[in-house]
């Protein structure tokens, strides 16, 4: 027997079952324990295992394989190549379900069910008998959701990415999804290709399974959870449908077995230090806008983190941190050349003088050890890629935070993506859609009063407002407007745009519209609106007075009796549970009853 039990001390009716561990952790209450093991041993064993077996660290592995998710498709093989790590190193695996969330499938947004998945995967690894658990994700949401879970759960936790897919091929260029599929989707808007060539264009852009092959918000997710410390280096990068992608799911089965043995839990292992880095190593890579929310929400779950990870935080680290990495949307390139270049490992040589070094790792190791393991030397990589501190892409805040009696709790703006950098600093007339439907109503009628100079204004597309608040802040350029060559337009909104789209763009205002007092809500078309990337400022030009007056007028009308805020309390099913309990955006769109700290009155 491999550990210090022997089946017959099970049974023992007068020594008391204490164990946190294997099988005999979190029993089913049936008001007497052994009555419990001895239950939960009978069904086990139903699946052939043995005493042996059983004696061992269990380590679950979270499959979240589904036929509506080409990102996870590569899922299956990972498991096996989990388990195979496991088992190497004396473990026992066990895989269970969890729900699959896919962007392109999911109603009406994915982040509408972001923290239901994170909700799923607290509570199946709160109530199985794990030592460890492997947490395989990749597409957008799926690996923040189980970070939010697996910290809420506090067991020890090895998230898996899926990996990216690679780029394709149209007309001896290469494109991939998913910023090549806006780019040629408002080429096809603009009238610049016909129906023929976007129907070939989208054969090829998602050539292979896996997550987008850009630093989208997978690929962002994906390098953001390498640099909290909580995977291997490389697994954020290579390719979906590489032979590495699979020592790397053997090479995290056998870590696993480690953890359980020495029982680190993230809240442990993660620390301000942690997501110090991890915003880091966001700006750098010109990463997903969305990952500003989730790491709020992930860094909220933690205790000793809650309020400690804030907008501000971004805008600090923004400030002496360049862009370095030429992907997607903000420069040119595919996940699988970063990942030739060397990856994270070679990312984070380069950003060593701007990194926490004494952050600690899943491995047992601190940032610094991990570094110093391998030369600086191998790294010959492609400067092209991954350009030195001393030649950035960018030279520093890819993202900006802005405030401004639009935005008293902020907004974000993806700086580096820009098309237009003239925009970063503009004024003009707002033209405002109240809701997703009035936009696609009004954007390409061809009387709509509108002009290069005008900013478009989407409300209503919030945390609550949609709910789920979709990526729907990539407003269209007005038909009109595209045909005659405009390219770029001051954009804003109060939900998110995808991490594979550019533009400027200004996102996550908070408060949302369809919170009754929401500055944002009562911008009228005509209304002069500033953005100054300077001051980070994001300014409604009009009085107080006016300004009061307006939110004082329609708090009155949502507030009625037969208004949305009284139509939100007596909605039914999660729809009603998410409307009535997700915060802002500035504290991460999660349940407040999830926060480490839960509700505030």
């Amino acid at each position: 027997m491999s550990n210090e039990t022997k089946p017959n001390e099970d049974y023992d009716l007068d020594k008391p079952i204490s164990s946190t561990s294997g099988l005999r952790q979190g029993l089913t209450s049936y008001g007497d324990a052994h009555f419990s093991l001895f239950l939960r041993k009978v069904f086990i064993k139903a699946l052939g295992y043995s005493e042996d077996a059983l004696s061992r660290p269990i380590i679950g592995i979270i499959n979240t394989f589904s036929g509506f998710n080409p990102c996870h498709a590569n899922v299956p093989q990972l498991i096996e190549a989990a388990k195979r790590g496991v088992q190497l190193n004396g473990g026992l695996a066990i895989e269970f379900p969890t729900i699959s969330v896919h962007e392109s499938f999911s109603h009406p947004t994915s982040m509408f069910l972001r923290n239901l998945m994170s909700m799923d995967t607290e509570e199946m690894i709160k109530a199985q008998p794990l030592d460890a658990c492997i947490m395989i994700g990749g597409c957008d949401k799926t690996v923040p959701a189980q970070l939010m879970g697996g910290i809420s759960a506090n067991k020890p936790i090895l998230p898996l990415i899926t990996g990216p897919m690679m780029p394709g091929s149209h007309r001896g260029k290469r494109i991939g999804a998913c910023t090549d599929c806006r780019n040629n989707w408002a080429a096809f808007r603009a009238g610049e290709i016909d129906v023929e060539e976007i129907s070939e264009i989208n054969e090829e852009l998602a050539p292979t399974i896996g997550t987008c092959g850009v630093m989208g918000t997978a690929s962002t997710m994906a390098c953001v959870t390498a640099a909290l410390g909580m995977m291997p280096l490389r697994g954020a990068s290579a390719p979906a449908v590489s032979s590495a992608r699979l020592r790397i799911a053997e090479e995290t089965g056998a870590n696993a077995v480690a953890v359980a043995k020495s029982s680190s839990k993230p809240q442990e292992i993660l620390t301000k230090e942690s997501f110090l880095n991890a915003i880091t190593v966001l700006q750098a890579i010109g990463g997903s806008t969305n990952a500003v929310v989730h790491l709020l929400a992930i860094a909220n779950r933690h205790p000793q983190l809650q309020g400690v990870i804030t907008l501000e935080t971004f805008e600090e680290i923004g400030k002496k941190t360049p862009l370095l990495i030429d992907l997607k949307p903000s420069g040119d390139n595919y996940m699988n050349d970063f990942h030739n270049a060397g990856g994270m490992m070679a990312l984070l040589q380069v950003l060593r003088p701007l990194l926490h070094l004494s952050a600690m790792t899943i491995t047992g190791k601190t940032l610094g050890e991990i570094l110093d393991s391998v030369p600086t030397k191998k790294f010959a990589f492609d400067q092209d890629i991954i350009r030195p501190l001393s030649n950035p892409l960018f030279p520093s805040s890819s993202l900006v935070v802005l405030h401004g009696n639009l935005a008293p709790n902020g907004a974000v703006l993806k700086a580096s993506a820009s098309k237009d950098r003239h925009l970063l600093t503009h004024t003009g007339p707002a033209v405002v859609f109240e809701y997703s439907a009035d936009l696609a109503q009004r954007i390409d009628d061809p009387t709509l009063e509108v002009t290069k100079d005008s900013v478009l204004v989407l409300k209503g597309i919030g945390p609550i407002g949609n709910p789920g608040m979709p990526e729907a802040g990539l407003i269209p350029i007005p038909k009109k407007l595209a045909s005659q060559g405009v390219k770029d337009m001051l954009r804003l909104s109060d939900g998110r745009m995808s991490g594979t789209a550019g533009g400027t763009i200004i996102l996550h205002i908070s408060p949302e519209a369809a919170v009754p007092d929401s500055p944002f809500g009562i911008v009228e078309t005509g209304d002069l609106i500033t953005c100054d990337i300077e001051s980070r400022r994001l300014h409604l030009d009009i009085s107080d007075e006016v300004l009061k007056s307006r939110i004082s007028q329609r708090k009155q009308l949502l507030e009625a009796e037969a208004g949305p805020v009284q139509a939100r309390k007596q909605k039914r099913g999660y729809r009603g549970l998410y409307e009535r309990s997700v915060n802002q955006a500035h504290e991460g769109t999660d349940f407040d009853f999830l926060t480490a700290n839960g509700p505030v009155e």
